[in-house]
Parts: C-alpha cells; structure tokens; sequence
C-alpha cells in the first residue's frame, strides 16, 4: 500500500535542569539597552504566566548537539528494532551546529548528519545524511522530505533527527533566554505495507515581511564586551503571525487528509509558548465551529521549555512511552504535528497510528 509510517522513536533530555529562579540575579534589557524597570522576581513571574515556563534542560560543557542528536537516534534505531546500515537517509534539523561551551562560533563542517553517522557507525554509503535548517519547524519538514523519497521510490527507510543546544547561543541579559532550552528527538520512517501513516502534509514559507521575526544579533546589554551573536525575536509579531497563519494551514492539512476535526485524538504542536500554543489550537478548533478538547494538546513546555526542533519528536516519544497522564493512542487514531517558526515558516502533517 505504500504506506509512509514512524517505526521507531527516541529522545534525549538533558539532566542540568534549570529552574526559573535561577534567573533572580540576572539583568535583563530591552532591545535598545535601556534596563528592565522591574526587578528579576516581577519579569520571572509575568514570564511564567505567558510562557508556562517554570524550568529548562541544558546539556553539559563536555556535550554537542551532534552528541544528543546520536544519543536519540541511538534509541530510535532500538526501539524500531532494524539494522542501521538499512537507512537510506539520515535528515538532522537544527539551526545552529555544533556549538561548543563558550565558544562563538557555530561548527557545521562537516554537516551535522555527517557527524551522527560517524557516531551510528554507518559504513553504507548510500545512505545519505545532510542537514535541514528551517527553523523550528524542521523536524517536521525533516519527516515530509523522508515521505516524499520513499512516495518516489527513492527510500524505504529515513532517520530524521531534531536537535538543537539553544543554551549556547542565548544573550544572558535578554529576558527572551528563558524560553529556550536543548534537547534531541528521533524518529524512523518506513515504507509499509500496513494501514495509516502520513496522510498529508503543508509548508509554507512568509519572507517578504516577517522573515526577520527571529534573527541573530549581539547582546542587549550596554556593558557587552564584544558583538557576539545571540538568537533574538519580536514576540509579539511571532505571536500575531502564528495565530494568523497556523490555524489555517492546519485546516488546509486536515482537509486534504480526508479525515474530520472529530477524527483527531491529539495535536502534538511546536513546544514554543504555552499561551501561544493553546490559542492557536483554540483558534483552529473554531474555523471548524467546534470547541477545543481539554485534552487534545499535550504539553511539555512548563518542564523542558524551547528546544526549537527538538519539542516536538522529544514531546511525541514521551507521550508514546507513557509520561502523560492522558496516553492511549491506538492503531487508526489520527493524530497531527503542527510547528512555526523562523523563517517564517509553517507546516503541518496530519498523520494515522
């Protein structure tokens, strides 16, 4: 039948748990240097009531991200139970490389996926590894380039991996560094015979004006020693962008499966702002003139925070093996992934057990 389906998934989640009060003794400023005229305690607190944050992961010094990303196909090519040397393609989405502990410098040479094949110990070269950089919603595009191989004939099984050590390229005095966080997901595609899989898929990319919502520049602090670059973003402009944008292409996706906004028992969405994310969910339940489902939203922002495009493959694997109270997803439930992000883009699949 020709059937795209994830036969394995994997995760890595750091052990250097930050919590928000870790951040009392910091400084934060705005964009043009001018400090914060509340202290650390206030910013925590309304930080916490948007962002649902209470707590990150970071990896340790001696860590990369190629390290986690292997780390987590290390445990997806297990739990599918197939021979590493039977892979296809290895697609590793990330955005910023190997960055080592203070280092500045982003190391993507070799490629990222280059590097977590050395690590699998993968000696067939016609398996093929490269790198995805399309912001947060990378892992995603990373699971719809492995189905259009495998629809032309071109693969019958693809690792994609997502990935990201966000911790090294945060501004300290940037009140937006609490967001984020690292963490690696992993996931194996394969070419089946059985029922289900993707069903459909959209992308979608908005440059002419929103491309430099999220961009790298130097720190925000007036006592910066040098212009090193740090992620950065105009939330509020991400915030009215999703809200505008995702829910429509969700119903775009939806529609094109064949399946019904009643069909879907979970939306694993881009772990990237707990308000953000609900009113996006609520937002798309409404096109369909329908009330959002408590539970149709799983989420793991409050515990692990931003890991771009790790949430969702870590969140999805964690709520496979049991680490949410709601759990029960059986064959021939349909489920959907959702994310946004810089870029700006957007993608959705909507996808059967």
């Amino acid at each position: 039948m020709n059937n795209i389906k994830i036969v394995g998934v994997g995760s890595y989640i750091p052990d250097i748990i930050k919590k928000n009060e870790d951040f009392l003794k910091s400084e934060f400023f705005n964009q043009d240097e001018t400090a914060f005229d509340a202290p650390p305690e206030v910013i925590i607190k309304k930080f916490k009531a948007i962002t649902g944050i209470e707590e990150r992961r970071y990896v340790g010094n001696e860590l990369k991200m190629s390290d986690i990303a292997t780390f987590a196909a290390e445990k997806a090519i297990k739990d599918s139970d197939i021979d590493p040397e039977t892979l296809d393609y290895i697609i590793v989405a990330h955005n910023f490389g190997d960055v080592g502990h203070d280092k500045q410098q982003a190391d993507t040479v070799p490629s990222i996926a280059s590097r977590v094949k050395e690590k699998l110990q993968i000696e067939n070269p016609s398996c093929v590894a490269y790198d995805l950089l399309f912001g947060c919603p990378g892992w995603i595009e990373g699971c719809i380039h492995s189905f259009a191989f495998m629809k032309a004939g071109m693969a019958k099984r693809c690792l994609v991996i997502g990935a990201e050590t966000l911790s090294r390229v945060v501004d300290p005095n940037d009140r937006d560094s609490m967001i984020y966080s690292d963490g690696a997901g992993a996931t194996i595609f394969e070419n089946t015979d059985s029922s289900g899989g993707i069903l459909a898929h959209k992308s979608a990319t908005y440059a002419k004006t929103e491309a430099n919502y999220i961009y790298f520049d130097k720190s925000f602090s007036p006592k910066r020693a040098d212009d090193r670059a740090y992620i950065k973003m105009y939330g509020r402009k991400i915030y009215n962008f999703a809200l505008s944008k995702v829910p429509e292409a969700m119903k775009s996706c939806l529609e094109e499966s064949g399946k019904s906004i009643t069909d879907l028992k979970k939306i694993f969405i881009h772990q990237a702002n707990e308000k953000m994310d609900e009113a996006i969910v609520h937002r798309f339940f409404k096109l369909f003139d329908k009330e959002m489902p408590i539970d149709i939203m799983p989420m793991s922002i409050n515990k692990l925070g931003n890991s771009s495009v790790a949430t969702i493959p870590t969140l999805y694997d964690m709520f496979l093996k049991g680490d949410f109270e709601h759990k029960g997803l059986r064959p021939g439930d349909t489920i959907m992934f959702a994310s946004v992000g810089a870029g700006m883009n957007i993608n959705a699949i909507v996808y059967e057990i």
